[in-house]
Parts: structure tokens; C-alpha cells; sequence
């Protein structure tokens, strides 16, 4: 669920991965590897993703059903 969130976020964004990756602060492959599964977000950078697509946290991560 937070992978597919994540992706359909990014791609309403008017920024790109890369300018997304610049703001972050964080590695050149980070963001893809969020959009594909192969690693997670901190909560710090799910805060700072959140703040940058313009989306609350919740939009981002159901904290009940990943939790469940």
C-alpha cells in the first residue's frame, strides 16, 4: 500500500524524482527504490516527503492496516 501511495503521489507531483531526491536530501536511487518496493521510507523522510508532495502522512501510510 505505501509503495503504490508513494508512486501515484509522485507522479500528481509537479516535481520530479530527482528534484524530490534533491530536497530530501537523500541518495540518487532512494526514491526509486521507495516507488519499487525494495526499501522504506524513514519516518523522518515520510514527513519530508509528505511535506514536499503536499499530502498529509496519513495519505501516505495507513497506519492501521500496515500495522494489522
Amino acid at each position: 500500500m505505501l509503495v503504490s501511495k508513494i508512486k501515484a503521489y509522485i507522479e500528481l507531483s509537479t516535481l520530479t524524482r530527482e528534484e524530490i531526491r534533491k530536497e530530501m536530501g537523500v541518495g540518487t536511487n532512494t526514491i526509486s527504490s521507495w516507488c519499487s518496493g525494495k526499501s522504506r521510507p524513514s519516518v523522518e523522510d515520510l514527513f519530508k516527503l509528505a511535506r514536499l508532495l503536499n499530502v498529509k502522512v496519513d495519505e501516505l501510510y495507513e497506519w492501521r492496516e500496515e500495522n494489522e
